[in-house]
């Protein structure tokens, strides 16, 4: 007594309608995974920036790096040969997301922020966080942090599409 060839077309033809159901959802988490990267190293140049600023009394700024933004492979972050080397930030193997740090003129304010297009669907996420200078202003981010948009003090999306992805 076998299976007949019925029912073994009819396992074949579940565990494809099952396969179907799975990719899709498996490709989002790994999405948001990704997405994550961002919010830990803005986390940790948060951390940096004030150890900073409590010794210096200014922020220290930082250009991109990686120079381009990223798209779905993750590349290298050049920690040593960046502006990012005397700050101490050092992301744990290769990143998603191009980082960088701008500040404002007198060094009491700063944006750190993160771009990438992990999905390589052409359009680039955003997260930053924000503290702003001594007057009160925010200042625009070095990667495309829009700072209308983010809350200050508070590690987020900087555009109206970054963290609302459909993945």
């Amino acid at each position: 007594m076998g299976f007949t060839l019925i029912e073994l077309m009819m396992v074949v033809a579940l565990i494809g309608v099952l396969a179907v159901i799975a990719i899709p959802l498996l490709n989002g988490y790994q999405l948001r995974s990704k997405s994550a990267e961002a919010k830990v190293n803005l986390g940790a140049l948060r951390v940096l920036q004030e150890g900073i600023y409590s010794e210096f009394q200014v922020y220290r700024s930082a250009n991109a790096e990686p120079a381009a933004i990223p798209g779905a492979v993750a590349v290298a972050f050049d920690s040593v040969n960046s502006d990012f080397g005397p700050m101490g930030f050092v992301p744990e193997g290769q990143v998603y997301f191009s980082y960088g740090v701008a500040v404002s003129g007198d060094g009491s304010g700063y944006t750190a922020d993160a771009g990438a297009d992990i999905d390589a669907d052409g359009f680039v996420q955003y997260w930053g966080y924000a503290t702003p200078d001594g007057g009160g202003a925010m200042v625009a981010g070095e990667v495309g942090c829009n700072i209308a948009i983010i809350q200050p003090e508070t590690i987020g999306p900087c555009t109206p599409s970054s963290g609302q992805s459909v993945f």
